[in-house]
């Protein structure tokens, strides 16, 4: 993932002229879970195709202009890279609820990931994917 090619790529849209902001969200791996728990990594998995019709959503929402998403799947470390969105629209009013909600819709709809979470004897995975017991944590 590059942000300064992402947002290139943004700027050079016909449309650009009609931003007045570009907002972006850089998910990375966390060395700890929403419990707590350690983690020393995160296998993961995203639907493309689910991927692009969020980016193609977001795209088609009052005032903005652009959007791109960009995913690491594999497995990561603590530090990497996840998940890229970048939402280019006139204002505020717009582009921060677009990019909140490409965010959360990527989570819900669009990942599937395994955290890897280690106790003190072995390392564990948690399926995190939507729907599985283990996603809330």
């Amino acid at each position: 993932m590059d942000l300064n090619k992402m947002t290139e790529t943004i700027k050079a849209h016909p449309e650009f002229h009609k931003a007045g902001m570009i907002a972006t969200h850089l998910g990375i791996v966390r060395s700890f879970s929403r419990n707590g728990r350690p983690v020393v990594g995160l296998d993961v998995e995203f639907k493309n195709e689910k991927v692009a019709e969020i980016e193609q959503d977001i795209k088609s929402l009052p005032g903005i202009v652009d959007t791109i998403i960009e995913t690491n799947t594999g497995s990561l470390n603590v530090g990497d890279e996840v998940v890229a969105i970048m939402v280019a629209g006139d204002t505020r009013d717009n582009v921060f609820p677009a990019l909140t909600h490409a965010i959360n819709r990527i989570k819900s709809e669009a990942v599937v990931e395994k955290e890897k979470i280690r106790n003190n004897f072995s390392t564990i995975f948690l399926d995190k994917s939507p729907g599985s017991p283990e996603s809330d944590l």
